[in-house]
C-alpha cells in the first residue's frame, strides 16, 4: 500500500493546518493522496470544512458522515477502509486531544499491520503544551486512547498572524526536549512560507501555508 501518515495533537496546536499542507504538497508531486478527516468529537476547525481547497488541488477527502451539518453525532464512513487496500498515500488528521483520538483507535490493528507514521503536533505558546512535561502528557493521553505509538513530533509553535521569527526560534529548545523526553525525533519545525529563509540553515523547517482560519478572520 501507500505511505499512512497520521497526524495528531492537541486542540488548537495546528494539525489540521499541518494535514491539509501535507496533503495539497503530496499532490504537487504527483501523487495520488487521500486525506481523512477522522475528527468526529470537535466539529470546529476539522479538515472537511477544506474539502474545496483539498479537491481543487488534486487531494481526494474522505469526511466523516453528515460532516458540515447540523448533525450532533457525525461518525466515520465505510469508505474509509479503502486507505488499506491502495498503493496511494493517505494522510488522516485524528482528532484533538485523547478523546478525538479514540475514533483513530478503531483502526489501530489495521493500521500497525500496514505501517504507519504518527506525528504529534505540539505549540508552545497553548496552555496545555506549555512546558515539554505537559507537551509528552498529552502525547501519552493520545497514544493510550488510539493505541499506536507516535515516531515523530513537529513542532508547530506560532500565535497566528502575530508569528514573528523570534516567536520560531524562541520554541526550538522546546521543541527538542519534548522529542528527548518522549523518546522520537523531532521531524522538523513549522514556520510561514515567507519566513523561511530567515531562519537558522542549521534547524529543519517545513514551509506552511495557512488554509485554517477562525470564523472572526475570515470577515
Amino acid at each position: 500500500m501507500g505511505g499512512l501518515t497520521i497526524i495528531c495533537g492537541h486542540y488548537g496546536s495546528g494539525k489540521t493546518n499541518l494535514a491539509i499542507n501535507l496533503a495539497i504538497d503530496t499532490a504537487r508531486e504527483g501523487k495520488n493522496v487521500t486525506l481523512v478527516d477522522m475528527d468526529i468529537v470537535n466539529p470546529y476547525f476539522t479538515s472537511s470544512e477544506y474539502a474545496d481547497i483539498l479537491r481543487k488541488n488534486g487531494v481526494d477527502v474522505i469526511s466523516p458522515m453528515f460532516a458540515g451539518t447540523n448533525t450532533e453525532t457525525p461518525s466515520l464512513p465505510a469508505s474509509l477502509s479503502m486507505i488499506f487496500s491502495t498503493k496511494d498515500d493517505a494522510i488522516i488528521d485524528a482528532g484533538g486531544d485523547d478523546a478525538g483520538a479514540v475514533a483513530l483507535g478503531r483502526y489501530a490493528e489495521k493500521i500497525i499491520e500496514n505501517g504507519y507514521e504518527m506525528m504529534y503536533v505540539t505549540n508552545m505558546y497553548r496552555p496545555l503544551t506549555s512546558s515539554p512535561e505537559d507537551s509528552v502528557s498529552v502525547l501519552r493521553e493520545i497514544e493510550g486512547a488510539c493505541r499506536l505509538k507516535a515516531t515523530a513530533v513537529v513542532n508547530n509553535s506560532h500565535l497566528k498572524d502575530m508569528t514573528t521569527i523570534s516567536t520560531i526560534t524562541d520554541s526550538l529548545g522546546y521543541a527538542k526536549e519534548t522529542a528527548r523526553l518522549a523518546g522520537i525525533p523531532l521531524k522538523f519545525t513549522t514556520a510561514p512560507r515567507d519566513m523561511i529563509k530567515r531562519l537558522p540553515e542549521n534547524e529543519s523547517f517545513y514551509p506552511a501555508d495557512v488554509y485554517v482560519t477562525t470564523v472572526w478572520e475570515r470577515r
